[in-house]
Order: C-alpha cells, then structure tokens, then sequence
C-alpha cells in the first residue's frame, strides 16, 4: 500500500466509532431505596418501604443491552407501623420467614439513545415468579471530585398485581395494584490498575 492510500485508511479508521465495553456496576445499599403503594379501604394509599438491596447491574451503552439481578430483603419491609408490619412480613402477604429473598433478573434492557428506559425481567416475590417490567423514569451517571469512581444513578417505577403473587388476603379492603418506586445507586467497577515496573 502506498503512502498516500495507508494515510486514507487510518483516516478512515479515525472516523469509526470506538466500541464500548460493558460496564459492570454494583448496588450501592446505602443509597438504594425501594418503596411500595396500595390502595386501603379505596379513599388513600398504604405506603411502605422495603428492605436493604444488593447486586449487579450490567450496561452496554453503544451496543444497547443489558442485564439486571437484585435481591431485597422482604423481612426488613417496614410502613412504620409495628402491627402493620406484622402483618405485611406474614403469611398473607411477604410470608418473609419462608421467603427472606425478593429478587428481580432482567437480561432486557431497553435504550434510547444510549440511556437506559425500561427492563424486562422477571421477579420473585412471595416464593412465586412473575414477568414485570421497569420504567426507568430518570438515570444519570457522575464522577465528582470527592467520588473514587463513576456513580450510576436511577428511577424505575412497575405496577404488579399482587394476587397474582399469591396475596389475594383482605381484597375487599386493599388494593389489588401494588405500584413499586425504586431509587438505585451503583458504583462501576473499575479494572484493576496494572503494577508498575520497579525504576532503577
């Protein structure tokens, strides 16, 4: 190849755009809250919050895909009421005691321009599995000078039924539609810094 025709190819090259690694992110506890609403008695909405969550979230911005899997500790689930709780973590509902663990997995992440807005999945609540989808209503990433590294944030919103997780107690006095608000951090996890060569 000439001189002139290797310059043309490189300048071609230039033009491409460089492709994106996935980007693995784990779940900042601390700054992941998930909150559930329902109807009572058809005049006001019972709130209440759930347990402590961890886990893995993986993005791929330039190729668009994805993959999510949380867990949530149901017997932390909590509306501020210790009767209410009682009955929120028992048999009726959470049933927390055989089934500590709720848990989401998605392998379906939606993009539009390069940002995350939905993730199919399915999630297991109550010993039972069902498809449910998340609408990421907000997501933004940040690395400010006093964060060691890049921080992922978002907000996801999902409406589920809850009889169809087996928590069909008390229908003349709650709601049916559960609608679950989930505010996530993550923290990207950086690859390992190569060791220097020793001067001399």
């Amino acid at each position: 190849m000439s001189a002139a025709g290797a310059v043309v190819a490189l300048a071609a090259m230039a033009t491409l755009p460089a492709l994106a690694a996935q980007e693995e992110f784990v779940v900042e506890p601390g700054h992941t809250f998930s909150q559930f609403g329902v109807s009572h008695l058809g005049i006001s909405t019972q709130r209440g919050r759930l347990g402590p969550a961890t886990g893995r979230i993986v993005l791929d911005r330039e190729a668009g895909t994805g993959s999510i899997d949380v867990e949530i500790d149901a017997r932390a689930a909590s509306t501020g009421n210790t009767a209410l709780d009682a009955v929120v973590r028992g048999e009726d509902y959470l049933d927390a005691e055989r089934f500590p663990t709720i848990t989401f997995r998605s392998r379906r992440v939606a993009f539009e321009g390069g940002v995350p807005r939905r993730a199919s999945g399915e999630l297991t609540l109550a010993g039972r599995t069902r498809p449910v989808e998340l609408e990421v209503v907000r997501f933004g990433c940040t690395r400010l000078p006093f964060l060691v590294r890049t921080t992922c944030g978002a907000d996801a919103v999902a409406s589920l039924r809850r009889s169809e997780f087996g928590m069909a107690a008390h229908a003349g006095l709650v709601g049916d539609e559960v609608r679950v608000e989930i505010q996530v951090e993550a923290v990207r996890q950086e690859p390992a810094a190569e060791p220097q060569a020793a001067g001399g």
